[in-house]
């Protein structure tokens, strides 16, 4: 599997999409879109399976994860329960609505189904007092906000049943969202760049959200080939770490 780039592998090799320590624990859990949740103790070693399924429903595309560090839950995506991650085109063209909102509780080792019915769900990011929970409907290109309310409401919560607020509604493909230490979002662009955007034209890779949906940011990738298909943008430290689906590098921004 090391080095390998043949996609007809991925299901046994695996593709970890969504990672996050817990600050408290230092564990590393990991969303592998083939081989379900994870998890990696704080001195490393083989990954340890946490959850393959859900209400009896296997995992097909375990996607975006991150974790309420207060009460210890992790929160993640499986994208689809019919397709695999290595026919995302197919999933993207599809308008296959089998998405899950899901998740796992620590202490009883149990998954629950917090949503269902989403169109491609990716990237999930809690908010800083971890009362709400974004979601990237990356098909409908838009971002979903879920209220968890706090404490042992979050803690004991098996389903969201009122339908969630549309937080943002995007002009291409959302990925990964990543919170600051301020609370603000940033959302990365995937797909949706057009071949026949000028250069002087709007190339938008990135857009930065506060709380409440208001744009304070758009990343500009001026239509070069440096930043493309953008998976995730980070901000730490007055700077920008940008991954990409497509290249074998982290970009990093010092003045945005």
């Amino acid at each position: 599997c090391d080095g390998s780039t043949d996609p007809n592998l991925e299901p046994i090799c695996g593709r970890p999409l969504g990672l996050k320590f817990h600050i408290e624990t230092c564990y590393l859990y990991i969303a592998d879109a083939y081989h379900g949740l994870l998890v990696v103790g704080p001195y490393g070693g083989v990954a340890e399976k946490l959850a393959t399924s859900a209400e009896g429903v296997l995992f097909k595309f375990t996607n975006g994860l991150d974790i309420d560090t207060k009460i210890g839950m992790v929160y993640f995506t499986d994208s689809s329960t019919v397709i695999q991650r290595r026919n995302v085109d197919s999933l993207l063209r599809s308008l296959d609505q089998t998405g899950r909102l899901l998740k796992y509780n620590p202490y009883t080792k149990e998954v629950s189904v917090i949503y269902k019915g989403l169109v491609f769900p990716n990237g999930v990011a809690l908010s800083k007092n971890n009362s709400f929970l974004l979601v990237a409907e990356s098909t409908r290109m838009r971002i979903l906000k879920f209220n968890l309310g706090s404490g042992a409401k979050a803690k004991n919560m098996s389903k969201v049943f009122a339908d969630p607020e549309v937080f943002a509604v995007l002009p291409r493909v959302p990925d990964n969202i990543k919170r600051n230490k301020d609370g603000d979002f940033w959302v990365a662009l995937n797909t949706g760049r057009s071949k026949s955007i000028q250069s002087d034209a709007p190339d938008p890779i990135g857009i930065k959200y506060n709380e409440e949906g208001t744009v304070l940011k758009r990343l500009d990738g001026h239509n070069g080939m440096i930043f493309n298909s953008i998976s995730e943008v980070k901000e730490y430290n007055h700077r920008l770490y940008i991954g990409s689906v497509t290249k074998p590098y982290v970009g990093i921004l010092n003045d945005y």
